[in-house]
């Protein structure tokens, strides 16, 4: 017998994700040998909103 195909929120569902956690873009501007600004943006999860201003990021 065929089986029954899983739809796209069944899927979804099935994974195995992390509530508590929130996803932010973190954008920081730095200045570049020339002087020019350039932006550096990474993607963090971080447990609290509020915890935002603790957040280090750095170019690698």
């Amino acid at each position: 017998m065929a089986k029954k195909q899983q739809s796209f929120a069944d899927k979804v569902k099935k994974l195995h994700r992390d509530e508590s956690l929130v996803s932010v873009r973190v954008i920081k501007a730095y200045r570049s040998a020339k002087g020019t600004v350039k932006f550096f943006e990474r993607f963090v999860k971080v447990p609290d909103v509020s915890k935002l201003d603790s957040i280090d990021i750095t170019r690698s």
